[in-house]
């Protein structure tokens, strides 16, 4: 997976920039964003099921092998310099790119997330979910500072390139896991499977209540990610290295937290879900009304601590208190609240036309903040969740 973490440090930040200089607009930034949600929350569901029906190891390598050639497409249109600054109205190609990238990701990520679970003991699913993330961070401390150099240095089309070799390396070594077993063996269909998905959600209170907090947290609190460029271009006035060095500091973060929980026992892990909420929302609050580099880049670890404690926790209490033969499922819907914040970025896009994006991203982060303290008051089954 070091393709896939290494990739995601680094496309976020490159596909935003390139989107916001060609076009010039955060507007943009979201409709780039809603065509990769649209798939990926149409499809998430979906491939949760078929990651219970097959072996997921099959959908790993088709998934990133079509994200490898959308990526070498990319790059060769940067390179024939049809897609550049030059040609303001060339993002549509990356509203394509985007369609296509979604689609891949709703069908492929509950597998990701829940292969864990049958490579390792019950017993050590928190701890792997934390070593997974530590090396995503690793990477993605390295991945963004080096995207940065790289466009002020050589161009975009050089970072596409690389991501397509990563994505084709990543291919290569899924290639030597472990063939686990599916966990759903019924010959119903896949609707069927999803249908079956949403009853058990509904009698099982505590789950409900992890997805409901998840796509809160995942809604209000992510799109400043795609955003940050605005705020480097428009705001900070700094270098696209500086885009790179603050997304890398935001993975420090994201890396102290993965090393702090990995060592953890299994204890108040819904008070600590509860908990990314507050930090998330007031780091980004905060990071929003910020004019000073250096002030952004001292509050931007704090943001990223938020997300890790997050996922962390919701990956884990999935992964221990869902069924087996439910868990691509239940992924499948935490992978459908990663796909709805890009509907969080295309609303946050639009609403920067009006009040401006710093009021646009805060105000999100405010309703993060309101949700958690609601949750911490009124859900106390989830929060002393074990």
């Amino acid at each position: 997976m070091v393709g896939q973490w290494l990739t995601s440090s680094m496309q976020t930040m490159v596909l935003s920039l390139l989107v916001f200089r060609i076009s010039g607009s955060a507007a943009i930034i979201g409709v780039v964003a809603l065509a990769q949600a649209i798939p990926q929350l149409l499809l998430s569901l979906l491939g949760g099921a078929i990651a219970d029906r097959i072996p997921k190891k099959y959908l790993l390598i088709i998934g990133r092998a079509a994200l490898a050639i959308f990526a070498l497409a990319v790059a060769a249109l940067i390179s024939t310099g049809y897609l550049n600054t030059e040609h303001p109205g060339s993002w549509w190609i990356l509203v394509i790119a985007a369609v296509l990238q979604g689609t891949a990701f709703g069908l492929t990520q509950p597998a990701q997330m829940s292969v864990i679970s049958e490579i390792v003991s019950e017993q050590q699913v928190m701890n792997a979910l934390s070593l997974n993330s530590m090396g995503q961070n690793i990477l993605g401390l390295i991945g963004p500072a080096l995207a940065g150099f790289l466009i002020d240095s050589t161009g975009f089309a050089t970072i596409f390139y690389i991501i397509t070799g990563l994505y084709l390396m990543d291919t290569i070594w899924t290639c030597f896991l472990p063939l686990t077993k599916a966990q759903n063996s019924r010959t119903g269909s896949a609707i069927t499977d999803m249908r079956d998905a949403f009853r058990y959600i509904r009698s099982e209170n505590i789950i409900l209540l992890i997805i409901i907090f998840a796509f809160c947290h995942i809604i209000a609190g992510q799109p400043y990610q795609q955003l940050m460029p605005v705020f480097t271009e428009t705001i900070l006035k700094v270098s696209a290295s500086k885009l790179g060095i603050l997304t890398s500091a935001s993975a420090l973060g994201s890396l102290i937290g993965s090393l702090v929980f990995a060592s953890l026992p299994n204890r108040k892990r819904g008070l600590l879900l509860l908990i990314s909420g507050l930090v998330m929302g007031l780091g980004v609050m905060i990071f929003s009304f910020s004019r000073w580099w250096y002030l952004s880049l001292a509050i931007i670890p704090f943001i990223g601590l938020g997300p890790t404690i997050h996922a962390t926790m919701t990956l884990t209490l999935i992964q221990s208190y869902v069924k087996p033969d439910y868990r691509g499922r239940m992924q499948g819907f935490f992978a459908t609240a990663y796909s709805l914040a890009t509907f969080g970025t295309f609303l946050t896009g639009i609403m920067s036309a009006t009040i401006g994006v710093q009021w646009a991203v805060a105000s999100l982060a405010l309703f993060l903040l309101v949700i958690s303290v609601i949750f911490l008051i009124f859900t106390p089954s989830l929060r002393r969740l074990a």
